[in-house]
């Protein structure tokens, strides 16, 4: 990826979440915090981290983006109230929007669950892809 393309997607990325790395002090509260951090190959504050210095490329490519549980709970221990779930959510939709449209149909969901998987998990990703 050229890095005139990592930009853009960088400030899509922080566009959509309205969240600004910058203000992180890169303590690790949040992904001390993150009831699924052991799910997870990239913790909250090193995606913070990540999408500040541009390494988006291998955001893109992490499952870690769909490990986030959304619960909100870095927001709560974080001192700087950086909102790592919402950078991680911004990465998943730019994800999903260069896949294109319904690239999983509903009916096809009960084959790819886990017994493991939380309810939430999937509660969450029927309210953000199904605009």
């Amino acid at each position: 990826m050229l890095a005139h393309e990592v930009e853009l997607l960088k400030e899509e990325i922080l566009m959509k979440s309205g969240v600004n790395p910058k203000k992180c002090m890169v303590c690790g509260k949040c992904s001390g915090t993150c009831p699924n951090y052991d799910s997870m190959e990239y913790h909250p504050h090193q995606f913070v981290q990540m999408v500040e210095n541009g390494e988006i490329e291998k955001l893109f490519q992490s499952k870690s983006i769909y490990a986030c549980l959304s619960c909100f709970a870095c927001l709560e221990r974080c001192p700087r109230q950086v909102e790592p779930t919402k950078l991680i959510d911004a990465v998943r939709q730019v994800v999903e929007g260069q896949r294109g449209p319904h690239h999983l149909d509903p009916a096809q969901v009960p084959e790819h669950l886990d017994a493991d998987m939380p309810q939430q998990a999937l509660m969450a990703a029927f309210r953000k892809y199904k605009k």
